[in-house]
């Protein structure tokens, strides 16, 4: 059970799925067909489905992104749901929100759907992402999950069917993309020159199945071919060399936008014609002017390592940005509570680039990020703007870095919030440093006077030994002097590896 339990990744299940170097596989079929065990003694006491699995309508789907595991593990799945007397729809390829709305879809109707991914991991991880109708797995669920898998006995033989929802799914985007541009055009973006990168992962469709079928111009589009070891770059939104890449083929191809996704589409970016890349803090205030243009005065949840000046632009636009924990069902649970309180919240996205609208269930999902975009093109095009105008008044920070400590010590988080609570002791007897009271995760800090004009954050790694610490400011040079005085602080604290502050420092 040990074994198992080590899996948990918040509100996923993640491992090694194959040897690699000094890595041991702890993802395996076998393990697989334990959680398996644990997901329908979940659906059953926890979600309340005792009746409909008994009478043997208990409907799973399995969908899987480009992994060279995906087959074994996806097989593992269906073995052990088979023995539990459970109708399974294997969806094949296919990506994270597609897999969602295979419970919403009426010719589908799962009452849970699994995506087997590791998002932007190395080729030799895997992972397990559940939803059911009401959303995606908390960690909670998980833990019981994982916690449950003792085998009971049914009687009746499960059953298999083969299918896709990628053409139902690309489909439903193109309804939404032309009841959002409020027109009923088949080919409503004739005239424009949109290139995908899928790095290889499972956001190939996209470019046949939505943009060409919506009239665009796709040529240039670039790694579409599923394949899970990732040969070109890794898929992530929030990698510079996946980000070079697609700006180099937006310029090379004189394209009007470059669209790039993860390896299971539920987060991405653009790239506009000057190359301008739109992710992080960029793509957050993009959304977030989206948002506010359709629900003024809407709060808009963030993670917390977000630029002050983000903050500026969203309440410049009439909206208020509420920073929270990082990790994506967090900020998207704040986003629901938020609205249960009666308070407006249309958006919850992440730097990373999870996003999540009210409008489309909650649910993290880059293809539909890309759609609302999308919606915006004819008219910007008639006015001569693009994307990047949206957030001209969007002050960048001058220098920006972040700083990852591992922390050594034997209990790693009582560690790091002791360090995160002296930090504020210290932060007290400083001049020129003030902490902002608007904050959740870790600590955060605002600087000025001599040190410039800008802040910085010190939080914990979600799911590593670390302590992150990000660092930003709008006056050349003044991150090194922060550093510096920080550098007094983190000193006294044997069981932390100061190797990548001290090689800044010199």
């Amino acid at each position: 059970m040990k074994d198992l339990k080590a899996l948990q990744n918040g509100s996923d299940i993640r491992g090694i799925a194959v040897e690699h170097e000094n890595e041991t596989a702890n993802l395996t079929p076998k393990q697989v067909e334990k959680i398996a065990v644990g997901m329908v003694n979940w659906l059953r006491n926890k979600r309340e489905l005792v009746s409909k699995h008994d009478a043997g309508n208990l409907k799973i789907g399995i969908g899987h992104d480009s992994r060279v595991t995906a087959e074994s593990l996806k097989q593992a799945l269906i073995n052990g749901f088979i023995h539990q007397n459970i109708e399974v729809i294997d969806f094949g390829l296919a990506t994270t929100p597609a897999m969602f709305m295979a419970t919403k879809f009426p010719q589908y109707d799962c009452d849970a759907a699994i995506m087997i991914t590791a998002s932007h991991l190395p080729y030799y991880f895997n992972g397990l992402k559940l939803f059911t109708k009401s959303g995606g797995a908390e960690k909670e669920d998980i833990q019981y999950i994982l916690e449950h898998t003792e085998s009971e006995k049914y009687s009746g033989i499960g059953s298999v069917t083969k299918t896709s929802i990628l053409e139902d799914y690309a489909n439903d985007l193109t309804d939404k993309v032309r009841k959002g541009m409020n027109t009923t055009e088949t080919l409503p973006l004739a005239g424009f020159h949109i290139i995908v990168d899928a790095g290889n992962g499972a956001g190939g469709f996209f470019a046949e199945k939505v943009l060409g079928k919506l009239g665009a111009n796709i040529t240039g589009s670039q790694f579409l071919t599923p394949d899970g070891m990732f040969p070109n770059h890794i898929p992530n939104p929030d990698n510079k060399e996946a980000m070079e890449s697609i700006k180099q083929a937006v310029l090379t191809n004189k394209a009007d936008l470059g669209v790039i996704f993860d390896t299971d589409v539920d987060r991405s970016a653009v790239v506009d014609a000057s190359g301008e890349v739109i992710n992080r803090n960029n793509l957050i205030a993009v959304l977030a002017t989206i948002v506010l243009e359709e629900h003024p005065g809407s709060s808009i949840v963030t993670n917390s390592p977000t630029s002050s000046h983000l903050k500026t632009f969203i309440e410049s636009k009439g909206g208020k940005q509420v920073r929270y924990i990082s990790g994506y069902r967090n900020v998207i649970n704040k986003m629901i509570d938020l609205n249960n309180e009666g308070i407006e919240t249309q958006l919850a996205i992440e730097t990373s680039g999870h996003a999540a609208f009210k409008e489309n269930y909650f649910l993290d999902d880059g293809a539909y990020v890309i759609a609302k975009i999308l919606m915006l093109l004819p008219n910007l095009k008639k006015e001569g703007r693009t994307i990047s105008d949206l957030i001209a008044t969007l002050k960048q920070p001058v220098e920006t870095k972040e700083v990852r400590f591992k922390i050594l010590a034997e209990n790693v988080k009582s560690y790091g919030k002791q360090i995160i609570q002296e930090m504020a002791i210290f932060i007290e007897k400083q001049n020129g440093m003030a902490i902002d009271p608007e904050n959740h995760e870790g600590i955060r800090i605002n600087v000025f006077d001599s040190y410039g004009s800008g802040w910085f954050l010190l939080r914990m790694s979600l799911h590593e030994p670390l302590l992150v610490l990000q660092v930003e400011n709008d006056i050349e040079g003044k991150n090194q002097k922060v550093f510096q005085v920080l550098a007094d602080f983190f000193n006294h604290y044997q069981e932390l590896n100061l190797d990548k502050l001290e090689a800044i420092l010199k």
